[in-house]
């Protein structure tokens, strides 16, 4: 009897420490995080688009993912359609955060076929799309780092993460654990493939979640980490 109640009390106690020493292996490693890398300062802003609902876009104050679904939007709904189930939807309620798709002018009719396909009669509040010129949209590419190149549609299968400073942020060093013991050179991530579903689950949705963790820790008077930039490597 008397070595059932003691296996009984073992057994509370094991279910009582193990989640609070889980906790304080936990709570090292939230404080000391790697946070997510600056891989560009030079982003422009959103000036000369308009948006689908009349409301301004900025960049500025808002952490953005932002894509371009080019002239023909209704064909590159599935970049929409990515970003909306493995981006959108779990970070939605997060302060400040945002999704802005750029399109040309002239699109306005495709990209209303493009939010009704995405939507699921759901209110996409923190969705925009935003429409410009060519030239307009062409030179906000260029103030993007970006290693594929903007189509003659203007479209990209590549999406993009900006911080409410008007940073780019992404991976300076994008190697795998393997590829850095085999001494593999060197190469970033700027940008993410919106097709490529493993890309968007995987990278995208980790990085936006360092993110958001550096955010809230500034909030709080907790973040003291340097925040690598880019042309740290070339020092």
């Amino acid at each position: 009897m008397k070595n059932k109640k003691l296996g009984r009390y073992i057994i509370l106690g094991i279910l009582f420490f193990l989640p609070v020493t889980f906790l304080l292996l936990l709570y090292p490693a939230t404080h000391n995080y790697t946070p997510l890398d600056i891989v560009n300062t030079q982003v422009r802003e959103l000036h000369g688009f308009t948006s689908d609902d009349d409301s301004p876009v900025e960049l500025k104050g808002h952490i953005t993912v932002i894509g371009f679904l080019g002239s023909d939007p209704v064909d590159n709904n599935m970049l929409a359609l990515n970003v909306k189930e493995l981006v959108y939807e779990k970070f939605k309620g997060f302060k400040s955060f945002q999704v802005i798709f750029l399109a040309p002018e002239g699109t306005e009719n495709q990209i209303e076929d493009v939010r009704r396909e995405i939507s699921s009669y759901e209110n996409l509040k923190y969705w925009h799309f935003a429409f410009g010129n060519p030239e307009t949209i062409r030179n906000f590419y260029l103030s993007l780092k970006s290693e594929t190149d903007l189509q003659p549609d203007l479209s990209l299968d590549d999406v993009f993460i900006i911080d409410r400073d008007l940073n780019q942020r992404g991976r300076i060093d994008d190697r795998t654990d393997r590829e850095m013991k085999q001494n593999k050179p060197l190469y970033g991530l700027s940008g993410y493939n919106g097709i490529e579903v493993a890309d968007i689950k995987n990278k995208m949705s980790d990085d936006m979640r360092i993110l958001f963790t550096e955010y809230r820790q500034k909030r709080k008077g907790e973040f003291n980490s340097e925040i690598r930039r880019a042309n740290d490597l070339k020092k």
